[in-house]
């Protein structure tokens, strides 16, 4: 199997094909029903719901209106739609048979899913319960896991299992032994066995060794699950919050690469390998007032500007992936960025400011992960201002325009800081990505926070440690190209490899766990002969021939 066909991440609930979505009140029920034909590419069926980077893009829409269009919904439940089995897991067909960068970005993508919904009970107030009734194996269980609750019948066919290591010579992809140790806090030893067993753990012995909340009989099975979800949603009510439709959104494609939206353009060369991503600043002035902002739903700057930048993102993941260096540009007024951010800041009281918030603090980690060199251009009239600034932080190395260039007459190049750059968008490691860059001196940050408001020109921005570079009208051109011309005669594996050591500073999280550790596991294991190779238990898997192993500890 291999990708022929651009990717889009973009849906709403009248195409989904793998998923129900059912709401009473405060509480919503998220029904996985999945479509066997309904693959994203040819060459294998969804069986027992099993799913495919498809699926998760409608879990994933699925996610993100339910913090928008229902702030009402404070218990969330996750069943299955078949009988016998709550989730089979990531399909073994489509894994077999993808390219590796595939099956990384699927990965990868799933994962931020998975930690979206498992956050939204801090951030949003909703609480996601997952309801399991038959088989739940691999990445079902891993789905699960990311609840916050996890309730399991106790009868004969329903237990929990991550069967990967014994059957298939890989790892559970999306976090499952971190949260199993992390989150669940599972004993080592016990843990150990679970994960080398093909036929999972059922019943009281689940419970036991913490791998679930819950068990319940199963002719109390809904009844209860009902009960546990109105009792959590009556802990933290919402009155009064309505919805803001989160419309489709504005974009064309052009037959270069180029994506064109409302506030971000692409620009892609492929011979050189470089996309370059421009974020437009607000044309207007910031709302007066949060009921205002309401008014103007999907289309407020702050939000739409998040969701375009997102789409951008995960389209040159998947559908330009030899675009191995990223140019984040930005143009115009630093000064309207500013105020729109300001607004939510200061109302982040609001359901509404508080989610663009979160959803701004999802996108620059989902900037933070996705393994391509990122360099950030602060030319003249750009707006590196607020959530904007983040992006120079993002980058792995920044320039910055010094001083007047002949023939622009744009304003001159600056960079300013906001209150949200100082804890409002943490990056994996809880740290803001200005902590992160001054780890090894704390007071530089101090230094910096005192200069909140300012328009820093290039100067002060390099003094204060914002920029790496300042170069002025003669060396601009010159030294941007050498850089582009450099990190494109690098290897893209050394390159990969090199920036997310260097990125991720400080302590380790669960997140970073997830997204290092085992990430960095699976992708070396899923190019290893033992699980890919002809004979490798991946291929093999469902033939009745076990995997030939070679047996040599690297």
């Amino acid at each position: 199997m291999r990708v022929t066909q651009r990717i889009d991440f973009q849906t709403d609930p009248s195409k989904y094909r793998h998923w129900r979505v059912e709401y009473d009140g405060p509480v919503a029920t998220v029904v996985m029903d999945v479509d066997e034909d309904g693959g994203l590419f040819d060459g294998y069926k969804l069986k027992l719901n099993s799913y495919d980077l498809g699926v998760d893009i409608e879990l994933a829409d699925i996610v993100q209106r339910m913090r928008f269009e229902h702030p009402e919904v404070r218990a969330v439940v996750m069943k299955s739609g078949k009988p016998g089995v709550f989730c089979a897991g990531a399909n073994i067909r489509m894994l077999g048979g993808a390219s590796h960068a595939h099956k990384v970005n699927f990965c990868k993508f799933t994962n931020e899913t998975r930690n979206a919904y498992e956050a939204a009970e801090a951030e949003s107030g909703q609480t996601w319960i997952a309801a399991v009734r038959g088989s739940c194996a691999g990445g079902g269980y891993e789905l699960a896991l990311a609840c916050n609750h996890i309730m399991l019948t106790d009868d004969s066919t329903s237990n929990v299992a991550l069967p990967e290591v014994p059957l298939l010579a890989v790892l559970p992809g999306t976090g499952g032994l971190t949260r199993v140790t992390d989150k669940r806090k599972v004993r080592r030893d016990l843990a150990d066995v679970f994960c080398s067993i093909e036929e999972g753990v059922k019943g009281k012995r689940a419970l036991d060794w913490r791998l679930v909340d819950e068990v319940v009989p199963n002719t109390k099975f809904d009844d209860a699950v009902l009960e546990r979800a109105r009792t959590i949603a009556a802990e933290r009510p919402r009155e009064g919050a309505k919805g803001i439709e989160l419309t489709p959104l504005e974009r064309s494609f052009g037959e270069d690469g180029a994506v064109t939206y409302s506030t971000v353009e692409v620009e892609v060369d492929r011979d050189a390998g470089t996309a370059t991503i421009t974020v437009k600043g607000p044309e207007e002035d910031a709302p007066g007032a949060m009921a205002d902002f309401h008014a103007q739903g999907a289309q407020a700057w702050m939000l739409r500007a998040a969701r375009e930048l997102d789409d951008a993102i995960l389209h040159l993941r998947l559908n330009e992936r030899t675009a191995g260096l990223l140019i984040l540009r930005t143009q115009g007024d630093p000064e309207r960025v500013v105020a729109h951010e300001k607004l939510l800041l200061d109302n982040a009281d609001d359901w509404l400011a508080n989610e663009v918030l979160q959803y701004w603090k999802r996108l620059l980690k989902r900037v933070d992960m996705t393994s391509r060199s990122l360099a950030a251009l602060v030319e003249h009239g750009s707006c590196f201002a607020g959530p904007l600034a983040e992006l120079l932080w993002a980058a792995d190395r920044s320039y910055m325009m010094e001083g007047e260039f002949e023939g622009d007459n744009r304003p001159m190049a600056t960079v300013t800081l906001t209150e949200g750059n100082f804890g409002r968008y943490p990056m994996g490691n809880d740290l803001t990505r200005l902590e992160t860059r001054f780890l090894g001196s704390p007071e530089a940050v101090e230094t910096a926070k005192g200069h909140l408001g300012e328009a820093l020109e290039a100067e002060e921005a390099e003094e204060l440690g914002l920029v790496t570079y300042i170069l002025d009208d003669i060396d601009w051109e010159d030294e941007v190209r050498i850089f582009m011309e450099e990190r494109a005669s690098f290897s893209p594996d050394a390159m990969t490899g090199m920036e997310a050591n260097l990125r991720f500073a400080g302590p380790e999280t669960m997140e970073t766990r997830i997204f290092g550790r085992l990430t960095a596991w699976q992708n070396w294991i899923f190019q290893r002969p033992n699980a890919v190779g002809e004979a490798g238990a991946l291929k093999r898997y469902g033939s009745g021939q076990r995997g030939e192993y070679d047996m040599e500890r690297v």
